[in-house]
């Protein structure tokens, strides 16, 4: 129940973080949009686009986080907390394409200069995009990291770039301020490599997580912890692995060949709490306990799966 309970305080804080997200990055981009109209910036232009994108963002991840709550059943035995990993492939192409859209427009305007209007608008809108941006992934990347979603933090790294992307408008703005047609677009196409910079990042990310990769101090922590268990001979293989924002464990030890079945269950239970206590997010193991000098491997020894 305790462990029931956890998923779904998680699942509500990475809700609450998505849709206060959207409700500022929402406002900064109609604040900009009003300022692209009126000045004509294409600089200013590929800072909305991204702003926009990053606030749609928010939509395929609150339906993961929703469809991640769904319970364990027979044909999805380990349950639907893989849903954040396919929302995290959707956020990684929605930077690729935002990312495209911004660079045609700069390309664009680059062959076909015009003049920027409305300076004082664009460098405030810029600076809006900026406090926006950077308030927004400081926020995501922190709730991220606490409930250990990876598409979370993806989110939260793509509204950093676009935060020092809207920086970035500023020098178009002072470019064109002082007679410098190009700055404008020149700056457009500077945007557009920083977002390919964070795109880089968040495909990264999420590329681990969809292999199974956990930070090499969580099984550090495992291997230690187990370790320091009365009875724990030597410790075997730690596997890993994350589903939606919780860790599970499968890990094998070696115990004395005199053990009974119910000692040895004892020693795995004990194992299996050392474990929960010591790495972080980590709410399920199954421990495999093999005798010392017993080489047939775990799928003959005892095997205790215990929930946190």
């Amino acid at each position: 129940m305790d462990k029931v309970d956890s998923a779904m305080e998680t699942s509500r804080e990475g809700m609450r973080t998505l849709w206060l997200s959207l409700g500022i990055l929402g406002l900064t981009t109609v604040v900009q949009a009003v300022v692209v109209a009126l000045s004509g910036s294409v600089a200013l232009l590929g800072d909305t686009i991204h702003n926009g994108t990053d606030a749609l963002t928010a939509v395929p991840l609150g339906i993961a986080f929703v469809v991640g709550r769904r319970a364990a059943n027979r044909r999805y035995t380990y349950g639907y907390g893989r849903a954040e990993d396919l929302a995290g492939i959707a956020i990684v192409l929605t930077i690729a394409v935002s990312s495209a859209l911004a660079a045609y427009e700069a390309i664009d305007r680059l062959l076909s200069p015009r003049d920027v209007s409305h300076l004082w608008a664009v460098a405030a809108a810029a600076v809006v995009g900026f406090i926006g941006n950077e308030w927004v992934a400081r926020y995501r990347i922190r709730t991220g990291r606490r409930i250990g979603s990876a598409a979370l933090v993806a989110d939260g790294l793509h509204a950093r770039a676009d935060g020092f992307t809207s920086l970035a408008v500023l020098l178009g703005a002072g470019g064109a301020a002082i007679g410098w047609r190009a700055a404008d677009p020149i700056v457009g196409l500077l945007i557009t490599l920083a977002i390919l910079m964070v795109l880089k990042d968040a495909a990264r990310e999420v590329y681990r997580r969809l292999m199974d990769a956990v930070d090499p101090q969580y099984v550090n922590r495992a291997e230690n912890a187990l370790r320091v268990v009365d009875g724990v001979r030597e410790v075997g293989q730690v596997r890993m692995r994350w589903i939606g924002h919780a860790l599970r464990a499968e890990v094998d030890i070696v115990v004395a060949p005199d053990l009974t079945v119910a000692a040895a269950h004892r020693l795995a239970v004990e194992a299996e709490h050392a474990l929960i206590h010591a790495v972080p997010r980590l709410t399920a193991a199954t421990v495999h306990t093999d005798p010392s000098g017993d080489h047939s491997g775990p799928h003959s020894a005892l095997a205790h799966h215990a929930d946190a």
